[in-house]
Formats: structure tokens, sequence, C-alpha cells
């Protein structure tokens, strides 16, 4: 268990890039380096994970280390990769009232909102190109955000992906009647005490709470259980439930500082958690964190034992096909509001976004070296 602990504490602090970046840090350590599984066992989670709701990244860590000590292995991995993140955001939120006040922090937050509009802008284009494959997906993709830009509303987004599961399952049906003996008879078994831990966090984040930071904790545990495609996803979610908490403002700099550290993004959760409650907000920002998280992980821990029988259902599959599909149209509406409504203010600042965004899609410049030109270009136009 330290072991992993170790291995994903020290991946955690280096693991800039994002979740795709990510999955590759993991297969040259632990598939290359370590040989703690082979390429095809990896594949296989990593697959696992695309179907599931949730970080993608953190799935797949969590798997690794499960693998290799099981339950307390996982945990180990999912702390390690995650704590260097967690205590970067949350330092950064702690001390927001003092370094607002440095002379250059308008413009260094401007920055940071024109850095959140490029990697948005980046996503939406990487998940269009691989999700919308035929002119139904585009077709699909386009009315949801279409929808979205009329009602940006949480239950508008859970409508469009409920609809979007049941044209992605009813569009299937002769696919599953094809499917090959070895499928049909391929059993999906169940880990009882996952399926109970699942139930019993469920069950107690989504009642209704008194409490503010109850009512936090269970808002955030849905957002990561409706949340496919990774980080990204996860804005127009979380937008949508602190747009009453959070100016726009602040929230996209805390997306933005999201890029700029190592490790998973959903640790904007724990920046967001500690600006949600200023008057406790380490404790805010544990609580968060770990309920954005987990029902991603407690759905990792519950399928392990049946994912190649998961992987192999065509019906399974083309519903999160679709789902992910609709996602392209939930990020397409958040790239507009709150992104591009909060960031661009003029013709300049639409500029330097271009620029910034052909340096990291067509001469791919480390994001790192992305954000400090960006950065700067805002502090020199403002002088």
């Amino acid at each position: 268990m330290f072991e992993v602990f170790w291995q994903f504490f020290k991946l955690g602090l280096v693991s800039f890039g994002g979740p795709a970046a990510h999955l590759g840090y993991f297969q040259r350590r632990f598939v290359q380096q370590l040989g703690w599984l082979s390429q095809s066992q990896y594949s296989q989670l990593v697959a696992l994970s695309q179907l599931l709701p949730g970080p993608g990244s953190s799935q797949v860590g969590f798997a690794i280390g499960h693998q290799r000590a099981g339950l307390a292995g996982g945990i180990a991995a999912f702390v390690g990769f995650t704590l260097p993140s967690f205590a970067l955001l949350l330092a950064l939120a702690l001390g927001y009232g003092q370094w607002q006040a440095w002379p250059w922090s308008i413009s260094i937050i401007a920055g940071l909102k024109l850095v959140a509009l490029v990697v948005v802008a980046d996503a939406v284009w990487q998940m269009a190109n691989a999700f919308c494959r035929k002119p139904a997906d585009w077709l699909l993709a386009a009315l949801v955000a279409a929808v979205m830009l009329v009602s940006n509303q949480l239950l508008t987004q859970l409508l469009a992906l409920a609809t979007a599961a049941l044209w992605g399952w009813w569009s299937s049906r002769t696919d599953a009647l094809v499917q090959p003996a070895a499928v049909k008879t391929a059993k999906l078994t169940v880990n009882p005490l996952a399926l109970l831990c699942l139930l019993a966090f469920s069950g107690y984040l989504l009642w209704p709470s008194d409490s503010a930071l109850g009512q936090l904790a269970a808002d955030f545990y849905q957002a990561g259980a409706l949340v496919f495609g990774g980080g990204h996803v996860v804005l127009p979610l979380l937008q949508s439930l602190l747009a009453d908490s959070l100016s726009n403002s602040e929230f996209l700099t805390g997306y933005a500082a999201a890029q700029v550290v190592p490790g998973p993004m959903f640790t904007m959760a724990t920046y967001l958690g500690a600006m949600s409650v200023p008057e406790d907000p380490v404790v805010a920002a544990t609580i968060v964190t770990i309920a954005i998280f987990l029902p991603g992980l407690l759905l990792t821990w519950l399928c392990l034992d049946s994912w190649q029988a998961i992987t192999q259902r065509p019906r399974f599959a083309a519903v999160i096909a679709a789902v992910n599909t609709a996602v392209v149209g939930l990020l397409f509406s958040a790239l507009y509001q709150p992104v591009f409504v909060s960031a661009v203010n003029s013709g300049l600042d639409l500029a330097i976004a271009a620029l910034a965004l052909v340096l990291l899609r067509q001469w791919r410049w480390p994001l790192l070296a992305v954000i400090a030109l960006t950065v700067v270009a805002k502090i020199v136009v403002s002088i």
C-alpha cells in the first residue's frame, strides 16, 4: 500500500497536461517501467474508465492501485495522486484575498480566464472529433448545445443527458440482436461491498440536507456522478450549481488554476469548496473534493470484477457513446457561457486567445508555456 501511495504521489507532483497526459504517465510508469500490469490489462482498464462517469485518469489510477494491493491500494493510489493538486488549489483559495491585492492581479485573473477559454475550446474540438463521427451525432450535439444556450439549468442538463442515453439505447437495438454468443453469455458479477457502499453514500448524499455544507457535498457528489468525458465536462454542471455563491471571475480563476497545477482536474472542487464556505474553507474543501471523486471511484470498484462483460456489450457501449456526444453539446454551451462571456471583453482579448489556441493546437506548445504567454500578454497590454 505504501509503495502504491509513493509511486502515485510522485506522479501527482509532475503530471501536468490533463487526463490524456495522465494516462500516458501511467502507461510508462506502471506498464513499461514497473511491470505492475500488462499493456492489454491497462488498455482494458482505460476502456472501462471511458464507459463510466467520473474522472477517467483517477479511476484508472484507482484500478491500478486496487489490482496491486486491493482496496487499500486503490485508496492509496487516489490519495497519492490527488494530494499535490489538492494542497496547491487549497492554498490558492486561502490566499485569494491576499494575492488579489497584487498590482497585476486583475491582469493575471484576466489572463487565466483567457486560458480557460483556450482550454475549453481545445477540449470541445477534441471531443467533437472523437465522439461525433456521423451526421446524427453532430445533430445531437448541436441540439443539446442549442437547448443549453436557451436554458442553462441543471435540470435541463440532466434531461439532455437522459434523452441522449435513451436515444443510444434505442438506436443500438439491431446491434444487440447480432452480438456474438460469447458476449451474450458473459456474466456481470457484482462486488457486494462496493454495491453496499455505493447505495449508502448515494442515499446519504442525495437526501435533502439542512446544512449548507451537507447540501454542497450532495451537489458535488451529483456532479461527479453525472460527468462523462473528464474534468472539462464538469465545468457547466458546477457553474450551474454554484452560480449563486461564486462570481464568474472566482469560478473561472479556479478552473484556470486547475490547468496550471499537476494532477486531476477534478481538484478544481477543492478551490470551489473553500471559496464557497469561507468560514470553514479547509473542511469544506476536503468534503467536496471527496464528494466529487467518490461516485466515479465507487462505480469503478463495483465494476472491476466484470469489466470484460461490460465493455463487450454493444448496447451499453452505444448508450455511453450517445451520452458522450451530448456532452460535446454541453461543453460547447459552456464555452460560450460562462467562459467566453466572462473572458473576452475586447477584440484584443479575442486575438490573444486565438494566438494561444494556435500555439496549443498547431504548434504543440506545452500548456504551461501557453499559460505564461497569455498571462504576460494581458499584463503587458494593461500597462
